[in-house]
């Protein structure tokens, strides 16, 4: 009985020790507004693909300690105004239901350390029978910095649907300002309702309504249009179309180009009866008018597509599609996670954004590796796609090559660290039982 309450007090200390480093609920209401810079720049850094939470019990520690490496060294080289998170910040598919939110925690802890904001968009393997997209968001505000946000309700709709203003550095009131920048947000669904049937992987038509009528609104009220960059993870039908009908250029699209872009609607259900059979192009077909027809999106900002990180300018009617670009320019991020498949190097694409650019609907990017490199860098300009650029070369990186192969070689052998944390976890798991039973 002795040992039976040692390991009671054990197990107490144990769980009063985790609910210390529990986060508590932050304000996040009263954040300052998202300001340019007094030199008149603001610089975003956008991660997507991270995949925390793959492949728990064999190498997913590993990479996710990985992940989170290249999160601050991006962050380090260059220290950004706004992270942006564009989808797939967990693996949800193979996380468990009471653990799939925590995982937020690791991606966030660099930003809060080094007293950055942030904002994302989920994608589709943030939606999952496991993983609540609103317990996602809940778990985001546990922490000072978040300014992800919610902005139209219904089950089809998604969560994260909603714009952040940007405005001029001399603002001191936002409330008595003008936004020099408009950043939108959309989910684009996909993966499953949470402990439900599989999810619509595409803008809903009620957010598209939204857009409309918030642009709408937002001219009114300003008097004028207020340039825009927009980010959604699965990128639109007309990625696909660009890619395969007029190709990629190398000089002219720089960019890693190695997967065949999977758009929204790709997964093969139509609207909301999977019976039915559409093409892609008819499931995002509104969201894309939409795109074309609000003035002033300079970007639209994708992940999804692991090996890909080219922009590409639709300004044109493209074969076998019935919208026609209006310049619009569609942008992949570098995959940032050592989660999810491929083995390309990890990195973020940053966007530098300067008031007096914004004039002419321009900005700069690039992407930067995890190695400090820059690569593909371009101004989204007028005349990009006819603009000369150096090609980007294309680097592989990966995870600890030891314990890849011994679970290829042996998959009954176990890293060290890991047998250790499963003895530890069998140990306390039992001591739980034992006193569930006394109790």
């Amino acid at each position: 009985m002795r040992r039976i309450l040692d390991a009671a007090l054990i197990s107490s200390l144990l769980v009063l020790s985790h609910q210390s480093a529990i986060p508590r609920a932050a304000s996040n209401d009263n954040l300052p507004p998202l300001t340019f810079n007094s030199d008149g720049a603001f610089q975003i850094a956008m991660f997507s693909d991270l995949h925390f939470g793959q492949d728990e019990s064999s190498t997913g520690p590993e990479q996710d300690c990985k992940t989170e490496k290249v999160i601050c060294q991006v962050l380090d080289y260059d220290p950004p105004d706004l992270v942006v998170f564009n989808g797939d910040l967990i693996n949800g598919d193979t996380t468990h239901r009471d653990n799939s939110t925590l995982y937020l925690d690791k991606i966030v802890t660099p930003l809060v350390k080094r007293n950055l904001t942030w904002a994302s968009s989920y994608g589709n393997h943030d939606h999952a029978y496991n993983l609540n997209g609103e317990d996602l968001l809940e778990r985001e505000h546990m922490f000072t910095g978040s300014r992800t946000k919610s902005m139209v309700n219904g089950t089809t709709a998604g969560i994260t649907n909603y714009y952040l203003p940007v405005y001029p550095s001399n603002c001191t009131a936002s409330a008595r300002c003008a936004p020099e920048l408009i950043l939108w947000f959309f989910d684009s669904r996909g993966g499953d309702y949470y402990q439900g049937d599989t999810q619509p992987d595409w803008v809903d038509k009620s957010v598209v309504e939204w857009f409309n009528e918030t642009n709408n609104a937002l001219v009114e009220e300003y008097k004028k249009v207020i340039p825009s960059l927009a980010f959604v993870h699965i990128p639109i039908n007309a990625t696909w179309s660009l890619r395969n009908k007029d190709g990629v250029d190398p000089n002219r699209q720089p960019g890693i180009d190695e997967e065949e872009p999977v758009p929204q609607g790709s997964s093969g259900m139509c609207f909301n009866d999977p019976d039915e059979t559409c093409g892609y192009e008819e499931k995002n077909d509104s969201f894309m008018q939409a795109l074309v027809s609000v003035r002033g999106i300079i970007g639209l900002f994708s992940g999804h597509d692991h090996g890909n990180t080219w922009c590409y300018k639709w300004d044109s009617q493209v074969e076998g599609m019935t919208t026609k670009g209006n310049g619009i320019n569609l942008c992949y991020n570098q995959h940032g996670g050592y989660g999810g498949y491929g083995d390309w190097i990890r990195g973020a694409r940053e966007i530098v954004v300067t008031q007096s650019q914004l004039a002419n609907y321009t900005v700069d990017t690039h992407i930067r590796l995890e190695s400090g490199d820059v690569v593909g860098a371009v101004s989204l300009n007028a005349t990009f796609n006819e603009d000369l650029y150096p090609s980007t070369f294309n680097s592989l990186t990966f995870i600890n090559q030891a314990l890849v192969a011994s679970s290829a070689s042996s998959p009954s052998r176990t890293d060290p660290l890991l047998s250790s944390y499963v003895a530890a976890t069998a140990y306390f798991g039992f001591w739980a039982f034992v006193l569930l039973s006394f109790s």
